[in-house]
């Protein structure tokens, strides 16, 4: 069943919690952000299966990193909730900081912001990275409040992860052959 009538309160249960917790408070809004999060990535990991945007960087796929992202979130948000033993490693941050510097080295160097929507998948990645950042935001605040914790690694793969979805964005742009326009600040 896809229901339980069990929230129609404005309640939710997450793991490790015997009591139910408002929709509205801290805690369910950092969920639902990462699951924002979650949800984009995989719009933005289905268009990389298009034939037209299968890019790849150190061998491997757009979409392949991007599933990869999505499992760690599902991690994260575990974490977050209360779920025993779930927690991103440094080897997963150190994975996602090896993507971004072997990006970085395939394209010429980032002097400024750009304007997003250079490409359709560009603007996508960008959509992506600022949902990823309104999330960091939101589970830092819970973090910040006392009411939660999560481990190390998973904060710095929060931080890291708009970084990577910068990364692909520019890179998507360069390996199309487009020239991203920076903002001229007039």
């Amino acid at each position: 069943m896809l229901y339980t009538r069990k929230g129609d309160t404005g309640t939710t249960k997450t793991f490790g919690c015997n009591q139910r917790i408002s929709k509205s408070s801290a805690v369910a809004e950092a969920l639902g952000a990462l699951d924002e999060t979650n949800s984009f990535v995989g719009l933005v990991r289905a268009k990389c299966s298009d034939k037209n945007f299968q890019f790849s960087i150190n061998n491997f796929q757009f979409k392949d990193i991007l599933l990869n992202v999505q499992q760690n979130l599902f991690i994260i948000q575990a974490e977050l909730a209360g779920a025993e033993g779930k927690t991103i490693t440094e080897e997963k941050v150190k994975e996602v900081e090896m993507i971004v510097d072997t990006a970085e080295k395939e394209m010429p160097p980032i002097k400024s912001f750009f304007i997003p929507g250079a490409t359709e998948l560009g603007a996508m990645f960008d959509v992506a990275r600022t949902v990823a950042r309104r999330a960091e935001r939101r589970v830092t605040a819970v973090i910040d409040s006392g009411d939660r914790k999560i481990g190390v690694h998973s904060q710095a793969y929060l931080n890291r992860l708009s970084s990577l979805l910068y990364a692909l964005a520019r890179l998507s742009n360069h390996k199309s052959g487009i020239n991203e326009v920076p903002p001229s600040y007039k």
